[in-house]
């Protein structure tokens, strides 16, 4: 896909139990990706390998990697719950994007691919601060429960 306003290629590469683990996955450049440009949203560099390593290890998910100009522009994680029917399928667990390319709509093109590969249904959390939540609603998200967690 060529984006005209800038005049660059755009690409996705889906990763999963079916395309195998690549490169990007072995060497831990997906997570380093995410702890860095999650920014203050973020977890550990180990705890986001343990949500990719769960899409190859256990039920499943994918990883979608834009890259823009051959540039890792985004990543999204996405965890199959194995609980259909009662929870959604899937839930989103880390969507990053490079601050260099957000606000141009990358961000909203990354969220579209990630939502048609997707079969079922998908949950995310977000926290009510992040500006991620304007994109997610303009998506068709909706909060229609209150969360409630104890913590042992």
């Amino acid at each position: 896909m060529i984006d005209s306003k800038e005049n660059v290629t755009i690409t996705h590469k889906l990763i999963n139990k079916k395309s195998g683990k690549i490169e990007l996955i072995k060497n831990g450049e997906i997570a380093a990706f995410l702890h860095k440009h999650l920014e203050e949203y973020g977890d550990s560099i180990d705890d986001i390998q343990k949500a990719i390593d769960y899409i190859f290890d256990k039920v499943g998910g994918y990883v979608l990697v834009q890259f823009i100009a051959q540039e890792i522009s985004g990543v999204v994680v996405v965890n199959e719950t194995g609980m259909s029917g009662y929870i959604p399928e899937n839930i989103l667990v880390y969507i990053a994007m490079n601050k260099k390319f957000r606000g141009k709509g990358y961000g909203k093109l990354l969220m579209k691919n990630a939502i048609k590969v997707s079969e079922g249904d998908i949950a995310l959390h977000v926290e009510k601060d992040n500006p991620a939540r304007f994109l997610y609603e303009r998506l068709g998200f909706r909060n229609p429960y209150l969360e409630m967690r104890l913590k042992k």
